[in-house]
């Protein structure tokens, strides 16, 4: 019998999906208990306790379909569960794992997973990707590490992986600090653990707040972010062209925000770290910094938003929310071991 109790959601996606008759293309239809049936090697891994939570595409979660999920994945290990696997689609699973890992305060491991392919078609991704996800919750050496995004038999810190194909299997890779660990014959195979950051703090009663991600681009002269200055955002991120660059005409725009909300300098990249002492021209990352903007690092936009949004949502003030970063954004964290 196995030793180790797993509780998983499903939160919808692509996972779950399949057509019904007509023109139609695919919806989410199928439950949790549906998945795990079709995977039975799972009874030789673990007990499972399976519940649907959502039935919805990656793009319709909201923040309140995470905080519910991360109640729900509290209560499961209160009840006894050793690891937690959520399922989801893979539209927003680099977004949503990050959140949940901002905010997950338990030793237990939570895991989240998806697929590429919908379950009907050949050659469909889901039931590995839900075996290597139970794998990873019950592996020992999963404790202590927070959020864990496994797919493609590959496991990945939350913080660091992104999608980078739209249909491919290997869609999802952490660059350029690669995956934590491999599935290997059914065997968790870590070669890197991540340095685990304290939870932040949650969200206070009524804590909503709107944080604008703006991507610059060729000729932008900062109109857009006057209009998100003017729609009173409470937080902004800048996806910067390189290193964390904009025009100079952006720049004065700059000067402008971070006066009214905090403005946080990511690179449209997705990898590499946003610089901090190489480049002084006008709109450089340190021309950018001098001015007020507090340095995302090596986390990309999309992850920087929701940091911000999670701090702003807690009530931080200016100084605790410039420390967060500066720990959270540290590209070192991913260590050998």
């Amino acid at each position: 019998m196995p030793e180790s109790l797993v509780a998983i959601a499903s939160l919808g996606g692509t996972i779950t999906m399949t057509a019904a008759d007509g023109p139609r293309g695919l919806t989410p239809s199928l439950t949790a208990r549906d998945l795990t049936a079709s995977v039975p090697e799972l009874a030789h891994v673990a007990d499972i306790r399976a519940e649907t939570l959502f039935s919805k595409p990656g793009a319709s979660l909201g923040f309140g379909d995470l905080l519910q999920a991360l109640d729900w994945s509290r209560r499961a290990v209160a009840d006894g569960a050793d690891g937690v696997v959520l399922v989801q689609g893979t539209d927003t699973l680099e977004e949503t794992g990050y959140f949940l890992d901002l905010h997950w305060d338990r030793p237990e491991p939570l895991v989240v997973t998806g697929a590429m392919r919908p379950p009907r078609q050949p050659g469909a991704d889901g039931p590995a990707n839900l075996l290597a996800a139970v794998l990873t919750a019950t592996a020992a050496r999963s404790r202590g590490l927070g959020v864990l995004t496994v797919l493609n038999d590959e496991v990945h810190a939350a913080a660091r992986v992104r999608k980078y194909d739209t249909t491919a299997l290997d869609a999802f890779a952490s660059r350029p600090f690669g995956p934590l660990a491999r599935i290997h014959e059914r065997s968790v195979r870590y070669a890197a653990l991540p340095l685990r950051q304290p939870p932040v703090p949650p969200p206070r009663d009524g804590g909503h707040p709107r944080v604008a991600l703006l991507e610059t681009f060729f000729g932008d002269d900062g109109e857009l972010l006057r209009l998100a200055l003017g729609a009173h955002f409470d937080g902004i991120v800048i996806s910067a062209f390189g290193a964390g660059h904009v025009s100079a005409a952006m720049a004065s725009v700059v000067s402008e925000a971070v006066e009214k909300a905090p403005v946080v300098l990511a690179s449209r990249t997705g990898s590499g770290s946003v610089l901090s002492d190489t480049y002084g021209f006008t709109g450089s990352e340190q021309d950018l910094l001098r001015r007020g903007a507090v340095s995302a690092g090596w986390l990309d936009a999309r992850k920087a938003r929701l940091l911000l949004w999670s701090l702003l949502a807690a009530g931080e003030p200016e100084d605790r929310i410039r420390a967060e970063f500066a720990a959270r954004a540290d590209g070192t964290s991913p260590t050998a071991r």
